[in-house]
């Protein structure tokens, strides 16, 4: 079962939004997290060890995840899905994007 986990700054919404819509699909494990320290699940090690592939949804969450944990990354994949932060929490438009951008990452895999 693949596991994917994505990173937003906060936690907040992008990122919740994504675990929770993908937490639906089968043969898919998904968590969470955001880079700021204050967000509810702040990235980790373990996290960013456990999953398979890691989604950032924006180029800046890389590079902060690349400075911050470049010892865990090391054989991870971590793309970028271009998604600015402009969404509420569960707004349609961003789940399209979301099922557009990561979704044909994680059919591949279940």
């Amino acid at each position: 079962m693949p596991r994917a986990l994505f990173i937003c700054g906060k936690n907040r919404l992008r990122s919740p939004t994504a675990e929770q819509v993908f937490a639906t699909w089968p043969g898919v494990d998904v968590a969470s997290a955001g880079l700021s320290q204050d967000a509810p699940t702040p990235v980790s090690g373990e996290l960013i060890e456990w999953a398979d592939i890691i989604f950032v949804m924006e180029r800046a969450h890389a590079s902060k995840l690349r400075r911050g944990f470049r010892r865990h990354l090391r054989g991870q994949r971590v793309v970028c899905l271009g998604i600015p932060d402009r969404f509420g929490y569960m707004d349609p438009a961003l789940i399209e994007l979301l099922l557009a951008k990561a979704g044909p990452f994680l059919a591949k895999r279940s």
